[in-house]
């Protein structure tokens, strides 16, 4: 398996995720003397959720984007793309995905890996992502990998995110 970087070529190529959680992170509002805060609590699924969504590589919204590929036999085996945020000097994941059958194999890890080198060569100060806060395989990972929550936003995708139980959370790994 190699991990190579791809051109743009690939740019409007749509990605399904998908993925399967029994736990989710509760999102709570505190309030104390004045003063807003959260408190995140892990629960368990009643049944296990699946969840989909698409993206598509290479958006017109990212800043040099990057697109790195682990593929063997050129087989797409998972990719991580990320952009530059030169305003704040930190590298974002926009997309990291691992084809089904080749999850909890190191993949990911391997990309993650590149990623984090990517972001050393630049000379980033950190590297961030989002992910929602019913996607505990990913929050998970990501966790395995270093990073930690640095925010989250109750509103990110519905009026509804915290019933829904999809918060928007953003994790980052500082270099």
């Amino acid at each position: 398996m190699d991990i190579i970087e791809l051109d743009r070529s690939h740019k409007g190529k749509a990605i399904l995720f998908t993925y399967t959680t029994t736990h989710y992170y509760d999102v709570r509002t505190l309030a104390y003397d004045g003063v807003g805060g959260f408190q995140l609590a892990r629960v368990p699924f009643a049944e296990p959720q699946t969840k989909q969504f698409k993206s598509s590589l290479f958006e017109d919204y990212l800043q040099e984007p990057r697109l790195f590929c682990a593929q063997e036999d050129g087989e797409w085996l998972g990719v991580a793309e990320v952009s530059r945020e030169s305003w704040n000097n930190r590298l974002r994941v926009s997309n990291l995905w691992v084809r089904e059958e080749w999850r909890y194999q190191g993949i990911g890890k391997l990309l993650m890996a590149r990623v984090i080198e990517v972001a050393r060569e630049l000379g980033c100060r950190a590297v961030v992502l989002e992910t929602q806060s019913c996607n505990d395989p990913a929050i998970r990972f990501y966790r395995s990998c270093g990073f930690s929550l640095i925010g989250l936003d109750m509103i990110s995708y519905t009026n509804q995110d915290v019933t829904r139980h999809e918060v928007r959370l953003e994790m980052g790994l500082i270099l």
